[in-house]
């Protein structure tokens, strides 16, 4: 079954339109970068659409009704948003899952240390990521630092024209013949992913005798900007939270810009269709939801992942609202419901297509992905989608004259992933895998298709508006 590349199909009023929603993603990209950038932004544009908070709604008891828009955040880092849709809630909810958290590298809680004249910051890599490709990049800090006195300092470092930036080092290719001989997994150890951020020793001053003694000089010249520009102490360290990323801004790709290269794409790019997707349907039948959730890419767990009870809760939180009550209806709300997960996919790439199954592949500008099932192997930690839901969608899809296609993550044995729908699978409600094939997926930079980002948007806002 070939699928049809979706980019012969377009008028120029169909590439306007991409081009206005690619802008528009690639502003997204740069602001944020990380998962609490991400959820700032993502209210933002729900308030300027007329959501209102769940905590304001609650306070205000107020009744909800068809036509109504509520956002959820839990702890800055995970957003829910509800179009309240005009049939029984009961009958369930449409849904859009993703995620807003990329893989990284973490800033430890006691990371400044000087050796030989050189300032570091130490580093705990977040997620699934090929250490060797964070060597010798421009990267920039972003995220906040929690004080004691209960004021937070944001921190965005690396990004403006005029910032410094950032680098992990790594040895001269003449010196390198004991590290080319290793694996590639251990070429480049974690521990030594440690980010270069100063040389320079404080200069002393002649009346500065308290200082004549001190050492580590290179450090304490950082301590002292750090103080000067931001008022933080080295202890703060230990309640910040501080993310390393490629610095630099989203660019087009191809001489016919036909593509997107940025930092993150897995998962904002299905993060921002489905908001672009959940603020376009307007008075939806079914109540529509957009759920982006923080820790995916290490297991969905903790306050802010997919396996609390962030989103349970606030779905009561809309049923007592809405005047249902009991725990039935929240029952009868969740096992009803359908949901696209919406997680990227893995783009055929002919320079290794050893890892593929062509027949069973994703490919560039044949538009969004369906995953059936995920995991690895045999299909060990799926969620596998039932026969009649896929049918559902592939009927309502083609109404609307959506370019998809459907794909493995790989050959079988070769690898595999997981994403959030086995999660929500557990509620009883129709769960399947649907996003955007991805080049150099987890790398430092990532590349998509300017016609799958169109398409997945297209697909996502037929599915809210007639699933």
């Amino acid at each position: 079954m070939e699928r049809k590349n979706a980019w012969k199909s377009y008028s120029k009023t169909d590439v306007k339109k991409l081009e206005d929603l690619c802008d528009g993603y690639k502003d997204y990209l740069f602001k944020g970068k990380t998962e609490r950038e991400g959820t700032k932004y993502i209210v933002e544009k729900a308030k300027e659409a007329g959501y209102i908070s769940l905590e304001d709604a609650i306070a205000k008891k107020k009744k909800l009704k068809a036509g109504d828009k509520i956002y959820a955040v839990c702890m800055g880092k995970t957003v829910a948003l509800f179009n309240i849709g005009k049939k029984n809630l009961e009958e369930g909810m449409n849904i859009l899952g993703a995620h807003l958290d990329s893989p990284r590298l973490d800033v430890k809680q006691n990371p400044l240390y000087e050796t030989k004249d050189l300032a570091y910051l130490d580093t705990h890599y977040y997620g699934g990521i090929k250490k060797y490709q964070w060597v010798t990049l421009p990267l920039a800090i972003h995220g906040v630092v929690a004080k004691t006195d209960g004021t937070t300092v944001d921190i965005v470092i690396g990004e403006d024209d005029n910032d410094p930036v950032f680098c992990v080092t790594d040895i001269l290719i003449h010196l390198a013949q004991e590290q080319m001989v290793k694996k590639a997994n251990v070429a480049v150890e974690g521990e030594s992913l440690d980010l270069l951020i100063g040389s320079k020793p404080l200069k002393i001053k002649n009346n500065d005798a308290d200082k004549k003694n001190k050492k580590d000089l290179v450090k304490q010249q950082v301590l002292e900007i750090l103080k000067d520009k931001y008022n933080i102490e080295e202890e703060d360290f230990m309640s910040a939270e501080l993310e390393i990323v490629p610095a630099g801004k989203p660019r087009d790709m191809g001489l016919d810009k036909s593509m997107i290269i940025a930092y993150g794409q897995d998962d904002k790019v299905c993060a921002y269709t489905s908001l672009i997707a959940q603020l376009n349907v307007k008075n939806p039948e079914k109540t529509s939801c957009t759920l982006l959730v923080d820790k995916e890419e290490i297991g969905s767990v903790g306050a802010t992942g997919m396996q609390s009870k962030f989103f349970e809760n606030s779905v009561a939180e809309i049923l007592e609202l809405a005047g249902y009550t009991g725990n039935l209806s929240l029952r009868r709300c969740l096992q009803n419901s359908s949901m696209l997960s919406s997680d990227v996919s893995a783009g055929y790439d002919p320079l290794y297509a050893n890892c593929f199954e062509a027949k069973n592949a994703a490919f560039l500008g044949k538009g969004m992905v369906f995953n059936k099932f995920t995991g690895s192997r045999g299909k060990s930690g799926s969620n596998d989608a039932n026969a009649e839901y896929i049918g559902r969608l592939r009927g309502i899809l083609e109404k609307n004259k959506v370019y998809y296609q459907t794909a493995e993550l790989g050959k079988v044995d070769v690898g595999g992933g997981g994403t959030i729908a086995y999660i929500l699978s557990l509620y009883g409600m129709e769960v399947i895998d649907c996003g955007v094939a991805v080049l150099n997926m987890h790398a430092p930079w990532e590349v998509t298709s300017k016609a799958d980002i169109f398409e997945t948007e297209r697909g996502y806002e037929a599915f809210l508006k007639e699933a």
